[in-house]
């Protein structure tokens, strides 16, 4: 509890100082008592707690889209895939990046390679979040403030920065330093080895995502994975505390409120109650609540609860639950994500390999959220799931990975790069009728940047897709 109550503390303390250093570059005039430029300690601060927001609201946006959740309501614009105005996380994505480049920058100066390091890390971690939302995006002239209308760099050459950052802060954290990171640091504690495993987790995770383009390299993606995470005890998460709650478990907390929001799709409820794959994942109870009857019903995207009540009738984000508890951390990237993309790296290498990293990942994902041994083991031992290496196919891969990354952005990324392909994955009742038959494949750009920079912002629609998507 003390460790909970300081981090709240530095929580506070570094929002000071964020908001004391914002500078107004219409400002002329300069307070000598009012700090211009943050600590690095509270860059960190700020940037590690915010980029565990940002998975969350990039995962609230996309959880519809890939069938985790469906709106109660009937043609809800996130569930048939129209166009939403989604400047909030925009400027949240934003904010972030410019308090990273402000942190890589100081550090720099200062001689404090791991805070580099891990501002690098997280930057490409954030940037790769944007583009693989909105493809092409202001960064290079889109984080010091010297024009108000940026230009766009294109998204392939972005993720080949992102890839540089994560080389760069690897190179940095395996340096000596000058200032230690340490408690304000709210992912690891200032424990550099897993900053490094980090690095290379989200550098296989990245080149990974080139899968359907000819720039594929799986041997790249499995050397990076050689360096990765080494168990659950690895992954990269922040914990939430009494004065500051997982926003997942705010989603459920207003639902028992009537806010209602936190609905589980039936696509999601069939994938795991035996009716899609044949066999009963013990894994749901853990991740979703059930009815007042005891039982596991969803919404079927865009159609809306029906003449179901606000409430009991239908299976919710709930609080006390793996994901949505008030103290649950949000899962930024994993050692059992690792362990899907080994597998499906290694497929066409060595499928042994990816045969065991796929059941190793499985394992993995119920050990962290709770399941009870017996109940892993009689999943398991299942001969749909452990149906023997020659059996074994890519859409086994996709199907649990889609599970374990239950709510994470990430999942968005692997339904574009699978082409929707989840058994009996259908397009939502009342879908978008622009979309022509079509899965969405990008988020539109909103309506703050088309207003302030709309000579920049390039003319695409929502099935244009992202470079590795096309």
């Amino acid at each position: 509890m003390n460790f909970l109550k300081n981090k709240y503390t530095y929580l506070v303390i570094a929002s000071m100082f964020m908001f004391s250093s914002c500078d107004d570059y219409l400002d002329i005039n300069d307070n000598p008592n009012n700090p211009t430029e943050a600590p690095i300690s509270a860059l960190m601060v700020n940037s590690t707690f915010e980029t565990a927001q940002n998975t969350f609201r990039m995962g609230d946006i996309s959880t519809n889209y890939v069938q985790h959740l469906a709106s109660p309501n009937p043609a809800s614009s996130s569930d048939v895939m129209d166009p939403v105005n989604y400047s909030g996380t925009w400027s949240n994505m934003y904010n972030v990046m410019t308090d990273l480049s402000d942190l890589i920058n100081q550090s720099g100066e200062n001689g404090a390679n791991h805070y580099q390091g891990a501002g690098q890390i997280l930057m490409a971690l954030n940037l790769g979040m944007t583009v693989d939302a909105w493809g092409s995006i202001p960064y290079s002239e889109g984080l010091d403030f010297q024009t108000i209308t940026p230009s766009y760099d294109d998204d392939s050459e972005l993720y080949q920065e992102i890839l540089n950052l994560l080389d760069q802060g690897l190179v940095n954290l395996s340096n000596p330093t000058e200032v230690s990171l340490g408690e304000d640091d709210f992912i690891y504690s200032g424990d550099i080895s897993k900053w490094m495993k980090l690095g290379n987790m989200l550098k296989a995770r990245y080149l990974n995502h080139y899968s359907e383009t000819g720039s594929y390299d799986p041997a790249a993606v499995l050397a990076a994975l050689d360096n990765g995470m080494e168990s659950n005890a690895d992954d990269a998460q922040v914990e939430y505390f009494p004065e500051q709650f997982n926003p997942w478990a705010n989603v459920a907390i207003n639902n028992a409120d009537l806010l209602l929001g936190g609905w589980i799709s039936e696509q999601f409820i069939e994938s795991l109650d035996g009716t899609l794959y044949g066999v009963q994942d013990p894994r749901l109870p853990y991740m979703v609540g059930a009815t007042d009857d005891g039982e596991y019903i969803g919404v079927e995207n865009g159609a809306g609860r029906g003449d179901a009540p606000e409430q009991g009738a239908r299976s919710v984000l709930e609080p006390g639950d793996y994901y949505s508890s008030e103290l649950s951390p949000i899962l930024i990237a994993t050692y059992f994500e690792q362990k899907f993309i080994e597998a499906e790296a290694a497929f066409g290498i060595d499928k042994s390999r990816s045969y065991e990293a796929y059941l190793t990942g499985i394992r993995a994902h119920m050990t962290k959220i709770g399941v009870e041994p017996a109940e892993i083991e009689a999943y398991m031992s299942d001969p749909e799931v452990s149906m023997g290496e020659a059996d074994f196919t890519i859409d086994d891969i996709f199907k649990e990975k889609w599970i374990a990354l239950f709510l994470h952005p990430e999942t968005w990324v692997d339904a574009r790069r699978y082409d929707y392909s989840y058994e009996d994955f259908d397009l939502p009742v009342n879908v978008n009728p622009d979309l022509n038959g079509e899965f969405i494949s990008r988020l539109a750009y909103p309506d703050s940047e088309v207003s302030r920079n709309g000579s920049n912002v390039p003319d695409v629609s929502l099935t244009d897709k992202i470079f590795w998507d096309e």
